[in-house]
């Protein structure tokens, strides 16, 4: 389905879920090169920029939670970039589509910043990445926020509950980490000036608009890599505690069956059904008694002294 926003010459074509159709009305209509309405057609390419004589095409990668709300999954968002028009098209990147009715309705209302972004596609472009940035910076405050809650509940829990979190978090943070890691050569071109756009310098110089995305982008990067790090520490920090839990409940069973040996082994041997070469009276009993009372007692003073 093909949504058009129009204003002055410039025009904005927003394509979710494209058909054979739409992809014939791009080749014919735009002259787009075949095979970026192959790359169009594939859900598993890479981030890149590709530069024509007269547009740009372009695949970002983009975070979203599952509908479980615990595993993050990536969307393309693919993006033909002309002087007079910018064309994105996608699966249902509900960010893209709200952004896209957004500027609709601002348009339809006369809104004046909007129209002033509508005044180049250069500009355009920036805010619709500009709009996927905060977006996503949304979402790797909350894979943060999951990492301290981590760290919070790593005393308190259940193994198996914190288990269960420190994984979901760490395929998590491995997902962004190799989401944005190639892309940011992709967004390097534009601070760079790799790539020119189609605005002229002097009437506006869009330099320091693709600066700010990059730097949006990087700190995000950095965030997640702390973000990694943090989930290892955390998880040989949860190791240390289980084995130093194991530890305890083997040396309190160890002490327990230390002390049970020789108490065991004595009552057993007065348990035998034999005669003995002393008498077994009343006061026998109690010294027998007695002496394993002070044998426990002796055990349980020697493995108190031995831990301090």
């Amino acid at each position: 389905m093909i949504e058009t926003i129009q204003y002055k010459s410039l025009k904005w074509l927003d394509i979710t879920n494209p058909s054979e159709e739409d992809y014939d009305f791009l080749l014919n209509d735009y002259q787009f090169h075949p095979l970026d309405i192959e790359d169009c057609r594939g859900t598993t390419q890479r981030p890149k920029i590709d530069e024509y004589d007269d547009y740009y095409f372009l695949i970002l990668h983009f975070p979203y939670f599952d509908k479980g709300n615990k595993f993050i999954r990536i969307r393309e968002v693919k993006i033909f970039w002309g002087r007079d028009y910018i064309i994105t098209l996608g699966k249902a990147h509900w960010v893209v589509k709200k952004f896209f009715d957004e500027v609709r309705e601002d348009l339809a209302e006369g809104d004046e910043d909007t129209q002033e972004m509508m005044a180049t596609s250069d500009q355009l472009l920036y805010h619709i990445l500009n709009r996927l940035m905060l977006e996503t910076n949304t979402l790797v405050q909350r894979v943060g926020a999951e990492v301290d809650l981590i760290n919070y509940d790593i005393f308190n829990r259940r193994a198996r509950s914190i288990i269960e979190q420190i994984s979901e978090t760490r395929r998590n943070t491995i997902l962004l980490n190799t989401t944005f890691r190639p892309q940011l050569r992709v967004l390097h071109m534009f601070e760079s000036g790799g790539i020119k756009g189609f605005v002229d310098p002097e009437v506006l110089d869009m330099e320091d608009y693709w600066g700010n995305i990059l730097d949006q982008y990087q700190k995000m990067y950095d965030s997640i890599e702390d973000y990694g790090e943090l989930v290892e520490g955390l998880s040989h920090t949860f190791d240390s505690l289980l084995t130093n839990r194991t530890n305890e409940i083997m040396r309190v069973l160890t002490y327990f069956n230390t002390i049970m040996l020789p108490l065991t082994l004595v009552t057993g041997f007065f348990g035998m059904n034999v005669g003995f070469p002393f008498p077994m009276g009343r006061e026998t009993f109690w010294i027998i008694l007695g002496g394993l009372c002070l044998l426990t007692a002796g055990l349980i003073f020697y493995f108190r002294r031995m831990t301090r």
